[in-house]
């Protein structure tokens, strides 16, 4: 099973993470916590790294349904997104988006009854994922 649903942009960081929040949304994904992972190492560590944020991806309805069925299913939400530069390209336009895969989910709690609930947001993510492909 793959760790996350990703695509590779030829595109600036800036619209790399417009056009992820958009295609989130279009999905029903709202965006609940935002770390900027090179600006935190930088004040925290005083060390560089590329551009690379953390988006917190969430579908109310999903979150809901998920929590109804398992109360612990709420420390694996919200669904991570990263947004990042591509650290070894020469090109500095090549943006990574990975998802984090709902699957894990069911993995990991080995809950039968939230299969439903993670196919349906493991399509919407891919939806997104793939729009951003489709550029």
């Amino acid at each position: 099973m793959e760790l996350a649903l990703s695509t590779t942009l030829h595109t600036t960081f800036d619209d790399a993470i417009e056009r992820t929040r958009t295609a989130l949304a279009a999905q029903g994904f709202g965006i609940l916590t935002e770390i900027d992972m090179r600006a935190t190492m930088k004040a925290k560590l005083d060390e560089e790294m590329e551009d690379y944020l953390i988006l917190g991806a969430c579908n109310p309805a999903l979150a809901h349904r998920a929590v109804g069925i398992d109360r612990q299913i709420g420390l694996l939400l919200p669904c991570n997104v990263v947004v990042r530069r591509e650290r070894t390209a020469s090109d500095t336009d090549t943006v990574i988006v990975e998802a984090m895969n709902p699957e894990l989910m069911a993995r990991i709690t080995g809950e039968p009854a939230l299969d439903p609930v993670v196919a349906d947001a493991t399509a919407r993510l891919r939806a997104a994922i793939g729009e951003l492909a489709a550029g």
